[in-house]
């Protein structure tokens, strides 16, 4: 007589979305050949979630997929609901997949009395029940370290760069970094594309959020073609502004690449009457019809995403993804 007990069974993956952006859901689950976890979810009268899988996912790694878009705190705390429905029903580990992550810019202290969202973010899947987190190009790359577990930082570099290497001679190119924040960003395209770098130095006023003043150019643009980088567009002030300086400076054209576009508020208008030639984003948050314009190109996140999917499901290396880069 055995002294165990064993049984063959094979590790099971289920993909899990919320509400926020069912579109890109749908397309990490084509790219990895799955359905999307039956889900029920609505909101009650008074705004209150209520989420429940409509099959077991005892012993699974499940990976719940959720763009933090507007409204952001709707977002995140379907997200948060769904984690605990996974805990609750015996997952065996649960990912948490956010493509952009809420509250990112406040990773830190500016003045006395203010929070630190972007750890409190944290804290909260933790608390719920998250055992990894995975999300695109964080505002700020020390935010891995508020998440007490793994956290798989993705690139959208070299989707992006792919795309304007496609559309641009890398000869008459030059890498712009539209603040001193996005320096490091720049130096990774200029390094990727093999383009000098420029640099705009501006100055906010913390009082006044949204709004920044340029100051001076640390490169050479004129008579080349600039591709302006960030990790984010919300009101399109900062890039605006600084396509603006880098005409004035003799610039023969400008692009525009991030990986989130929020496209808050005015940054519709703005950059469509701007001088740049062409926006390009992500679809790490949703872009609706009305947010759509013709300089805009959206680029699809959902096979970098897939691919991290399956190398954590297989107990892969994601960092291979990037040529062991974080």
């Amino acid at each position: 007589m055995s002294s165990d007990i064993s049984h063959a069974s094979e590790k099971r993956m289920v993909l899990a979305s919320g509400r926020a952006h069912p579109d890109l859901a749908d397309a990490v689950a084509s790219e990895l050949g799955i359905e999307l976890l039956p889900t029920t979810a609505y909101t009650f009268a008074n705004g209150e979630l209520y989420v429940r899988f409509g099959e077991s996912v005892r012993g699974a790694d499940a990976f719940v997929l959720q763009s933090h878009a507007a409204p952001i705190n709707e977002a995140i705390m379907e997200q948060l609901i769904m984690v605990d429905a996974l805990k609750r029903a015996s997952a065996k580990r649960i990912t948490v997949i956010m493509p952009c992550y809420g509250y990112a810019r406040q990773d830190k202290k500016h003045k006395g009395r203010e929070p630190i969202s972007a750890r409190l973010m944290a804290d909260l899947f933790k608390t719920a029940g998250a055992d990894r987190v995975m999300s695109v190009d964080l505002h700020t790359s020390q935010i891995q370290g508020f998440f007490d577990g793994p956290v798989d930082h993705l690139w959208a570099m070299p989707l992006l760069a792919q795309y304007v290497r496609s559309r641009v001679a890398p000869d008459n190119l030059t890498i712009v970094s539209p603040d001193a924040g996005r320096v490091r960003l720049a130096d990774q395209w200029s390094d990727h594309l093999g383009a000098p770098l420029a640099i705009i130095h501006k100055r906010r006023d913390p009082s006044v959020p949204n709004q920044v003043k340029v100051h001076e150019l640390v490169g050479e643009v004129e008579g080349r073609t600039c591709v302006l980088v960030d990790d984010m567009i919300d009101t399109g002030g900062t890039i605006v502004q600084a396509a603006e300086a880098l005409f004035e400076n003799g610039a023969k054209d400008v692009i525009v690449a991030s990986t989130h576009g929020l496209l808050s508020g005015p940054a519709v208008q703005r950059l469509r009457d701007s001088g740049v030639s062409e926006v390009v984003i992500t679809d790490t948050l949703p872009i609706n019809e009305d947010h759509r314009f013709d300089k805009l190109t959206v680029l699809s996140i959902a096979p970098l995403l897939a691919r991290a999917i399956r190398e954590v499901f297989d107990d892969g290396s994601v960092t291979s993804l990037f040529n062991g880069n974080v």
